[in-house]
């Protein structure tokens, strides 16, 4: 790639970042909530209620996107796979150790394949998938369509109940969501990782990412900037400083 195309865009995009930023705060407000419930401060069902289970959906695609953006930024910018793999590598071992934290928290609805284990295999997809260009887009539309039909899709597939099994339900051709507290599966969510890598495609390839950061500098949004810079560092945190304040304030009641 051109020295001259790598510097087309910033080391940090600051749009994207506020962006990521924003899905981070709506994930600890929802979390917030999940907490007060598990705690019994408020009464609420995470699970059936549209309310919440809308929310979810908005926020994890809100974070795939951006993630698909930031790797088409990344291989336009002429990151390397060592660069790419240490990044990888911080993602893996913070999935690992949720797993490990939701076993001894939920022992009999642990998180074996949430949103970080999800990523990191996206991620490795995506990367490996960058060169294709506007094909993402119909790539991502056909994953996500298989996610929504994956019950009716499962119903006629060959030892159709294997796929309910741990070691293969992360693909997500599943009959019925297994009991987890955090479960994303690549059919759908691989399609809107896509779909944020062909958006941050298309977006460079016009040269619309630079003036977007200048608008967004503009604007006051250096504090969701910031927590979308910390974004891994926050979702690692957050929940442990959550469940310990309440933890207190309910020892204080």
């Amino acid at each position: 790639m051109p020295h001259a195309q790598a510097q087309a865009v910033p080391a940090r995009a600051v749009a994207l970042d506020a962006l990521r930023g924003m899905a981070v705060l709506w994930m600890t407000l929802f979390h917030f909530a999940f907490d007060l419930n598990h705690f019994g401060w408020m009464r609420a069902d995470f699970y059936r209620d549209p309310l919440w289970t809308v929310q979810r959906t908005c926020i994890l695609s809100l974070f795939l996107l951006c993630a698909g953006c930031g790797q088409a930024f990344a291989v336009h910018a002429g990151q390397t796979w060592s660069r790419f793999w240490r990044r990888w590598g911080q993602i893996a071992a913070c999935a690992l150790a949720v797993s490990l934290g939701s076993a001894l928290m939920f022992p009999n609805s642990w998180i074996y394949f949430g949103v970080l284990h999800g990523m990191a295999v996206m991620l490795l997809v995506c990367r490996a998938s960058a060169h294709w260009g506007p094909w993402l887009w119909p790539a991502g539309g056909v994953v996500v369509v298989l996610g929504i039909y994956a019950p009716q899709l499962h119903a006629l597939l060959p030892f159709a109940d294997t796929l309910n099994l741990k070691a293969l339900n992360w693909v997500g051709l599943v009959s019925h969501k297994p009991i987890t507290e955090d479960y994303v599966p690549l059919l759908p969510w691989l399609g809107v990782m896509w779909w944020g890598m062909a958006a941050g495609q298309w977006m460079l390839a016009r040269g619309w990412m630079p003036r977007v950061d200048q608008t967004a500098r503009a604007l006051p949004l250096a504090p969701l900037s910031w927590l979308g810079r910390w974004s891994l560092t926050w979702y690692m945190a957050h929940q442990p400083v959550l469940i310990g304040l309440l933890t207190v304030a309910g020892f204080l009641r």
